[in-house]
């Protein structure tokens, strides 16, 4: 933590909106984040099993709403809870419009039942029980979580004290769900005026599409500024491995097409928030020269030199590394 303290205080000393990249990973137990991402994930793929139930198997995330009623229905036909036990999950704030659950309310259910060791609960298709996430953590285990959201804490103060972009890097897939998931409590807090928090997503993961625009309709609901690093991924064969090795569908697009396809498919969704919000921000971090021509032709540039004045103010950071 303290190194990346002069880090920040560097950038901060060379350049008026510079910004320091940072590993979570070095902020704690990777063990944690290991087991966070899991549960995250079962989380995320209930969610997904409920909506192919009601038939709205393959949309896309943000398209998928659950009828709060079926819903309670499986629960209770699974054994996880009655109908009236579940009646209060589903309620208020967390119950979209007409009485539905989007992958957004969803994951919100997360947020009112977390106190750090009782994270959550998981439903077991098997046991028909609900599972808590972390009650065998020791209190040496618990302590080293407070510790890491402490230290998060600290850089993402200074960061915002001295002007300086913090961009939160992405690691491997299974430890990523729970990057993401610390990264964006870090942008509820800290982008509420401007983006100074910034997730990475990679986009040669096939969810890559799914997890950008639900981050960006989360910013929406909340009215906080989206802010991401957009890379292409840099674990390809560890990904892969682990996956043959657990026996895990490759979460890896399967061609290099197929990557750069997604990556541009992000980086115009989030484009397109800019233009119409003002309240994204993108670092196109690429040594893609593909990728490159396809940002300048979608900002707008023209044979004079000028831009499309829709992308003159605030909201676009891009970085080419390797070609100009």
């Amino acid at each position: 933590m303290e190194t990346f303290l002069h880090c920040i205080d560097a950038s901060s000393g060379s350049s008026e909106d510079g910004f320091s990249a940072i590993k979570l990973t070095a902020l704690g137990r990777p063990q944690f984040l290991l087991q966070f991402s899991e549960v995250l994930v079962k989380w995320r793929r209930f969610f997904h099993q409920m909506a192919a139930e009601q038939g709205q198997g393959g949309r896309a995330a943000l398209e998928m709403r659950l009828e709060v009623e079926k819903l309670q229905e499986a629960l209770a036909k699974l054994g996880i809870a009655t109908k009236a036990e579940s009646q209060h999950w589903f309620t208020g704030e967390n119950v979209g419009e007409s009485g539905t659950v989007d992958l957004l309310d969803w994951n919100s259910l997360i947020d009112s039942r977390t106190k750090l060791s009782k994270l959550l609960l998981i439903p077991n298709i098997k046991t028909r029980q609900l599972e808590p996430l972390l009650s065998h953590f020791t209190e040496e285990e618990e302590l080293q979580m407070k510790r890491m959201l402490q230290r998060m804490d600290v850089l993402a103060k200074r960061a915002t004290e001295t002007g300086v972009r913090l961009m939160v890097d992405a690691e491997q897939s299974y430890f990523q769900p729970a990057i993401s998931r610390l990264t964006l409590e870090m942008q509820r807090r800290f982008n509420r005026e401007r983006a100074v928090i910034f997730n990475t997503h990679q986009c040669y993961l096939k969810e890559a599409y799914d997890n950008v625009s639900v981050d960006v309709e989360l910013s929406r609901r909340e009215g906080w500024h989206f802010g991401t690093k957009l890379v292409r991924g840099a674990y390809m064969d560890q990904e892969r491995e682990r996956a043959a090795k657990i026996g895990y569908e490759d979460p890896i697009n399967p061609t290099y097409e197929k990557t750069n396809e997604m990556y541009h498919r992000c980086l115009d969704y989030v484009l397109e928030e800019i233009k119409h919000s003002r309240k994204a921000n993108v670092m196109v971090a690429t040594h893609n020269e593909d990728t490159v021509k396809f940002t300048l032709r979608r900002l707008g540039l023209q044979d004079d030199g000028a831009w499309d004045p829709s992308f003159r103010e605030e909201g676009l950071l891009w970085a080419v590394a390797g070609h100009v």
